[in-house]
C-alpha cells in the first residue's frame, strides 16, 4: 500500500509528510514525526519501525545505524518499506525486496518519496518533480500538489481510500494535522481541509504558545481582530466556505 513524501525545508524549520493509499486510515500509522526528523512506516507496515527509530535517534545514533538495526531485528524486513530524515538531514530509505509491485524509492536533497503498490515508477517520480517545481508555495501546499501529482500519474494501483499531512514548525507539536481516514477522493478532501484551515486555524495558531514563549498570546483581541478581518475579506471576496461547520 502508499505512497508518500517526507521533506524539511531547513530554512524555515519545517518538517513535514504527506501519505495516499487504498487503505483504510494510512495516516494512522505511517508518519512519525518530531519537531525535527520525519519518518514514514509502510508496505507491510510495522508501525514500530516508526516509533523505534525516533527513540534510537535520540541517542545520538546515525540514522543508517539505526536502518540496520531495525532490518537486523525485523525477520519480515524485506516486506516492509521505510524512509525518513532526520534532525541532521540524513536520509535514509529502504524497500524490501518482497514489497509487492511497483514499489521503489527517489530523494533529492531534503526530501523523500517512497512507494509500494502503485501503478508504476512515475508516480514517484512526478511526485518528487512537482515538489521541486513548487518550491514558492507554501510547505503544506507544495506537499500537497507533490502528492496530487503522483496521483495523477497513477498513484495506489488499487485505488483511493485515505490520505494525511502531517507538519511540525519547531514545536514539539504539529503546526498542521490532518487527516482522511475513508474517502472516495481522499486528496481533493485534503485541499478542501487546507481550504478551510485557512480561515480561521492558521490565524489562530499564531497564538499558541512556543517552546521560546511558554504563555504564547495573553491578549487574544489582536486575534479576533485579525480573525474578523479575514472573514470580512473573504465576504467582500464572495468567498464560499467549504466548512461544513454548522
Amino acid at each position: 500500500m502508499t505512497y508518500s513524501i517526507v521533506a524539511k525545508i531547513p530554512e524555515k524549520n519545517e518538517v513535514g509528510i504527506a501519505v495516499a493509499s487504498r487503505f483504510f486510515a494510512c495516516g494512522a500509522l505511517v508518519p512519525y514525526i518530531t519537531q525535527d526528523t520525519v519518518i514514514a512506516s509502510q508496505a507491510f507496515v510495522n508501525p514500530l519501525w516508526g516509533s523505534r527509530s525516533l527513540d534510537l535517534l535520540q541517542q545520538d545514533i546515525l540514522f543508517e545505524d539505526v536502518l540496520s538495526i531495525l532490518k537486523e531485528e525485523d525477520l519480515a524486513r524485506e516486506t516492509r518499506q521505510f524512509h525518513g530524515i532526520s534532525k541532521a538531514g540524513e536520509i535514509v530509505q529502504h524497500t524490501g525486496a518482497e514489497c509487492v509491485d511497483w514499489a521503489g524509492h527517489v530523494r533529492a536533497e531534503n526530501v523523500s518519496i517512497a512507494g509500494n503498490m502503485l501503478a508504476g515508477p512515475k508516480v514517484i517520480e512526478e511526485t518528487l518533480e512537482a515538489w521541486h517545481s513548487n518550491a514558492h508555495m507554501t510547505f503544506p501546499e507544495r506537499l500537497l500538489l507533490a502528492m496530487e501529482a503522483g496521483e495523477a500519474a497513477g498513484g495506489d494501483k488499487r485505488g483511493k481510500q485515505a490520505a494525511a499531512i502531517k507538519i511540525h514548525h519547531g514545536q514539539p507539536y504539529p503546526d498542521l494535522d490532518l487527516r482522511v481516514d475513508d474517502h472516495a477522493d481522499p486528496l481533493r478532501e485534503l485541499r478542501r481541509l487546507l481550504r478551510v484551515a485557512d480561515e480561521r486555524y492558521m490565524i489562530f495558531k499564531r497564538a499558541l504558545p512556543t517552546t521560546d514563549n511558554f504563555s504564547g498570546m495573553i491578549d487574544r483581541r489582536p486575534l479576533d481582530q485579525a480573525i474578523a478581518r479575514a472573514a470580512d475579506d473573504r465576504q467582500q471576496n464572495g468567498y464560499v466556505s467549504p466548512s461544513y461547520a454548522t
